[in-house]
């Protein structure tokens, strides 16, 4: 713009600035003398009213088209990033400083006050703006879910040919909600247990997903043995024209449990002490001390017939080690002193040791075991 021109507006000489680069078009405002262009000019763009939508269960606050968990009870900090967010500042503004004060209204109404400076023109110039922020207190759809009962898979804990113990049915439960828990605490909203039924058979666990249905099966399968199947059950279609699929998850834990003395059907040394049931069977002789583990084809249950447990050993008097194969002990029940086989795990220096009376005979277990087991 050369010296001399006018503003179209008032007739006001307009001060001399530099004409624009060749081909980029001069702005409307530009041939304004600086009173002109100050009487519209806005350093700030701001919206009239912010409303925030949050859940009243769990404080989640709803985003574009999601839900984000922000973990917030008190939302002045959330109507402040809010705010911040939806202003804009005029691009002419050079060195532009801001602040912002925050007024709790009510329960469910903030008011944000701001407070905007900036040079243009190589004039100073400050706007106060104050947007209202309204609370709406709504349920987000995991919540509406939860209270409504929704789940897609039901992990089922059973054993083959026995009940769950009490202890296997509360780890089960315990890594279901700790698997969960994880998801969530990583951000997964899809994530939750909508319930936990106890059955005479074991556990029913209704989860939110199929896909953490059996992330929860296969969990429980590494830590306490067994295996699952899937049983999907087609409940409907979703807006797509997909079929959506309900999916149980049985889960059937191993017939032996450690801690159980069990006679497999062998001729390889007598009964054994499981002590663990992942993958193949694996556990002691009570007679000789050897380890053992259950045959390939035979996985965690071999056939076998159970004798007792742990928890029945009974602490006895030993009378004379005979030789490396045997020690001769007193009968529990009849106090008579019987000559039995003598595994490695045994101490000649032990005035005791506990003992298994079944029908197979009096074993001596290893002090561990017992230990173990009464902890």
């Amino acid at each position: 713009m050369s010296s001399g021109d006018f503003c179209p507006r008032c007739g006001d000489p307009v001060p001399e600035r530099s004409e624009p680069l060749p081909g980029t078009p001069r702005e409307r405002d530009e041939v304004l003398c600086n009173e002109c262009y100050f009487e519209d000019f806005e350093l700030v763009d701001a919206p009239d009213e912010i409303q925030v939508r949050v859940c009243s269960q769990c404080g989640a606050v709803h985003r574009g088209n999601r839900w984000v968990d922000v973990g917030a009870r008190d939302y002045t900090d959330i109507a402040i990033e809010e705010v911040s967010e939806s202003l804009g500042v005029h691009l002419k503004a050079e060195d532009v400083r801001w602040g912002i004060e925050a007024e709790q209204v009510d329960e469910n109404s903030i008011r944000i006050h701001c407070t905007f400076s900036g040079v243009v023109r190589g004039t100073y110039v400050e706007e106060d703006v104050t947007v209202p922020v309204r609370i709406s207190r709504e349920t987000c759809q995991r919540c509406g879910r939860i209270a409504g009962g929704y789940y897609s898979s039901t992990v089922q804990v059973r054993a083959n040919d026995r009940t769950p113990t009490k202890e296997e049915q509360a780890r089960a439960t315990e890594i279901a909600e700790t698997y969960i828990a994880a998801r969530e605490e990583k951000g997964d909203r899809d994530a939750f247990i909508s319930e936990i039924n106890q059955t005479p058979e074991g556990p029913d666990i209704k989860i939110s997903t199929n896909q953490m249905g059996r992330g929860v099966s296969k969990r429980i399968v590494r830590e306490l043995g067994g295996s699952f199947e899937e049983y999907p059950t087609l409940v409907t279609e979703d807006g797509d024209g997909n079929e959506v699929y309900r999916v149980t998850y049985a889960v059937r834990l191993p017939k032996f449990t450690p801690g159980e003395i069990i006679d497999p059907d062998d001729d390889d040394g007598g009964p054994v002490l499981v002590r663990s049931v992942q993958g193949n069977l694996k556990g002691v002789r009570l007679d000789t001390g050897e380890e053992y583990e259950a045959r390939f084809e035979e996985g965690e249950t071999p056939d076998a017939r159970t004798l007792g447990t742990a928890e029945d050993a009974e602490e006895t008097t030993v009378v004379t080690v005979e030789d490396e194969h045997s020690v001769q002990v007193l009968d529990p029940e009849t106090y008579e002193s019987k000559t039995i086989a003598r595994p490695s795990y045994f101490d000649p220096d032990e005035a005791t040791v506990p003992v298994l009376k079944s029908r197979a005979g009096l074993h001596i277990l290893p002090s561990d075991a017992v230990e173990t087991d009464a902890e």
